[in-house]
Order: structure tokens, then sequence, then C-alpha cells
């Protein structure tokens, strides 16, 4: 019986296999955007199970695990084994068919561990024993695991409080992928409550030696930090939000709203926007003038079951995705960058792919020349990164810009064994545009440019693009 997990898995003509095997499939991995911990890196950290390396943060497992009746116990609970835990995801695995986790799964078995086996109750021993004794080499380290995988490099994403130790224990160690930082200022521009505010506010101050007491004291202590942060090899920001903020608002009332924050008292929902927008475009700002590449992550609605909210925090498979109208707001932020020369290289992610369209047309409004592909339609995100999503993203980009200048995958993961992530896209790539030749849509007699396209998407665009 032929493998599920072979040499031209999802491959599924003689040009798709071509293009992948002689020009996607070795190719490094830039993985440009992550939520690694920088601390296991810096540590070599040696992993005690498949169970904490696979189901240890993936908030995506936990939401099958959930959905196919698994106790809360075996999930994020800390009275069950890590035996019991994987076992619960390998009865969990075979009703998985058709979502993503089922290929993800065994793409990271068989690249990892050279395990062929589909994961089901009965092979789950087998293969939670062979994993776990891998486990315990240094091939299967974090660093080991990095190396397996090819990656050159990895941009992490940080708050502007943290103190970046990790990150310099990495560059002097000399390990041969660099791990940078990512400027992610979300708690500052992303108001929950006064009291939060507040807490976060005493600890950029001391962060940044700057006694905040005003606003314009704040954004003096994030130009502190952001120029930190330049120092230690950061060279992309990130910014999370749900609905893009695009409110007016004058700077005598944003620094009545900071006094507001400053002595506990709540904003209204109209103060949080004007906020809001005063910060991303401030901050928006700052990444130009750093030479920095921003990225623009919108759309979900976070935390949406307050009872696990309390429950567990944030970050643990509740958030969804949001139906926000967001046309006008990009409209007038990167407009009024455009318009002051203030406007970054720029990804836009979006988390609905009812606005892909939108968001692919919406970048080409903001292209002035200065460097191939400028504005990006970012990879597709988070419950977009399955193959409908990914051809989803890429055809709308296709029909609306220029696909050759897309700087492609990234994986977007707390998982050290996440990079196949890089393949699966790598391989829906060359299938797409192996069938496109053979429906005759695309030339033959442009072949060349065809293959240097495929390099380019899994490869180069990012490497040139991010300037690493």
């Amino acid at each position: 019986m032929k493998d599920f997990i072979h040499k031209n898995f999802l491959l599924q003509n003689d040009t798709a296999k071509m293009l992948y095997h002689e020009h996607a499939e070795n190719l490094p991995i830039i993985d440009y955007h992550c939520h690694l911990n920088p601390e296991m890196i810096a540590q070599d950290y040696q992993f005690r199970s498949i169970t904490e390396l696979w189901l240890g943060g993936d908030h995506y497992k936990w939401r099958a695990m959930r959905a196919n009746g698994i106790d809360e116990k075996y999930i994020t609970g800390t009275e069950s084994s890590d035996w019991e835990k994987f076992k619960k995801w390998a009865e969990t695995i075979p009703y998985t068919l058709r979502n993503p986790l089922y290929h993800w799964t065994h793409l990271e078995l068989k690249t990892a561990f050279d395990i062929s086996e589909t994961l089901n109750p009965s092979s789950a021993r087998r293969i939670y024993e062979q994993c776990n004794q891998l486990l315990q080499t240094p091939a299967f380290s974090a660093r080991g695991l990095m190396k397996k995988y090819h990656v050159e490099l990895v941009c992490t994403t940080d708050d502007p409080t943290d103190t970046l130790a990790y990150h310099q224990t990495i560059t002097k160690s000399n390990f041969d992928i660099k791990v940078l930082p990512t400027w992610r200022p979300d708690r500052v521009m992303n108001i929950s409550t006064a009291p939060a505010y507040q807490a976060y506010i005493e600890k950029l101050s001391e962060a940044s030696g700057i006694s905040i007491t005003n606003f314009d004291d704040l954004i003096q202590a994030l130009k502190v930090r952001h120029q930190y942060f330049s120092q230690n090899g950061c060279k992309l920001a990130d910014h999370g939000m749900g609905k893009i903020p695009c409110a007016e608002y004058t700077h005598s009332e944003i620094v009545t709203i900071f006094r507001k924050l400053y002595e506990g008292i709540e904003p209204t929902e109209e103060e949080k926007q004007k906020y809001q927008t005063a910060m991303l475009l401030i901050l928006s700002e700052m990444n130009a003038e750093a030479g920095w590449t921003q990225q623009y992550h919108y759309g979900p609605l976070r935390n949406t079951n307050s009872k696990m909210m309390a429950q567990l925090g944030p970050d643990t498979g509740f958030d969804t995705i949001g139906d926000f109208q967001c046309a006008e707001a990009l409209v007038k932020i990167f407009d009024r960058l455009n318009s002051n020369n203030k406007l970054a290289k720029t990804i836009i992610y979006n988390i609905n792919p009812s606005a892909n369209d939108m968001v692919a047309a919406m970048i080409a409004n903001y292209q002035d020349g200065s460097i191939a592909g400028k504005m990006q339609f970012g990879a597709g995100w988070w419950f977009n990164d399955q193959i409908n999503g990914m051809l989803r993203q890429m055809n709308a980009l296709s029909e609306q810009g220029l696909l050759s200048r897309f700087i492609g995958m990234l994986t977007d993961s707390r998982s050290f064994l996440s990079y196949p992530r890089h393949e699966y896209f790598r391989r829906i790539l060359c299938n797409m545009i192996g069938d496109d030749i053979e429906k005759g849509l695309l030339p033959q007699c442009e072949m060349k440019q065809i293959k240097q396209m495929v390099e380019d998407i899994c490869y180069y665009n990012a490497k040139n693009y991010l300037q690493l």
C-alpha cells in the first residue's frame, strides 16, 4: 500500500512534480512571522515528550479535541499524563479527515520522525514511544528541529517591554540560524481596561527608563524601545487588530484620553477608537522611519467564550472569524501615511476570506514603484492556512495584482514542528501552477520565468523584500 505522505503528495500532474522537486523542495525556510519562544531556542530546549511538543500550546488541536467530545482535562488540564493526552489526540485524528490538521499531523510525523503510519488509537502507543525516543536525542532539540527543516531565519513576536535577552544569547552563541525579534505593540494600542493599561504603562516605563506621566512621555518611551529593538536586529513590526480603527481625532483629545487612562478612568468606546487610531498611525510612522516592514493582522473576534476565558485565559482556542467591514478604514490609514511619506513596506493579513479581493485590490492603491511588491497581501492566515484558503488568497492576488512578487508562507505558530506548513504551501503552489500549465492557461514557452516565479515565492522574494 502506498504511504499516505509520499514524495508526490498533493502534486497531481507532471509539471507540478517537476516544479516542486526541482525548484521548491530544497529551498531554505524564511519564517518571518511566528510565535516561537526564544527562551527555548536560547537554551536549546529538549522536549520531554511528543505531547509537550505537539499539544503544549496548539489551540488548533485543542479546538478539534473539544469538537470531538474530549474532556478539557485531557486538553489543557494539569492532572492528565502526557500519554493520556496523546491518546485522546490519537482518538481524535480519525475524525479530522478533510481538516488540515490531518495533513499537518502526518506531514510532521513523516518529515520529522520518518513515520509513515497514520495516527489512530491502534497506532498511538507505537508512535508515541518512537517519537519520545527520538526526542531525547540532540537532533530533536529546539535547535535540532530548526536545522532538520533547513530553516535560515525566524522572526519571533515580542512585546516592546521584552528585554530581548534570549535573542542576545542566541546571537552570542553563533547559532547558524538567525533569530530576530519582531515589535508587537498591541498592548499599548488596544485598551482593555484602565487598570490593565496603567500596569502596562508602568512596565513600559521601567523598560524604557522614562517616567511616563503624559502622552508625550509615552511616545518617547516607545521610540526608545523601538530603537532598542532595531539595535537587536529587528526588521519587522506586527500590529494585531480586530476592526481597523479610523476615527477622527485631535492631538488634544488623545492627550486627554491618556490622562483618563493614567488616572484609572475608563474611556468611552468612542475614545478608545480615537486612541487606537492615533496609536496605529504613530506606530506606523515609527516603522517607516526605521525602514522596517510592518504587518497588519486584522479581523478576529477574540476570547468569545467568557466562561473559558475566565478559566484558561487568552490564546486557548476560543477566537473566531469576525465580519468587520474595513475597506474605508484601510484607505484612511494608508492614504494619510502615504500622503505624509510615512507608509512603510506593509503586509496585510485578513482573517475573513470574504475580504480577499478587497485586500488584493487595496494593496495596488499604494504601490509606489520604490520597491517591487512594497504592499503585500499576506499568506492565508489562521483559519485560512489550508488548501482552499491558500488557493483563495493566491487566486485573489493573481487576479488583482502580481503573484510573482508574493513573499510566500510563514508558520504563525508556537510549535517547532510547524515547518512542514512551508512544504504544504510549496506543494499547493506548485500544483496550482502546474495545473494552469497543463490546462494551457500559462505558456510552456515561458517555463524559465515560471520556474523563477516558484523559487521567488518560496524563498527569494521574502529574502529580498525583508533585506535579510
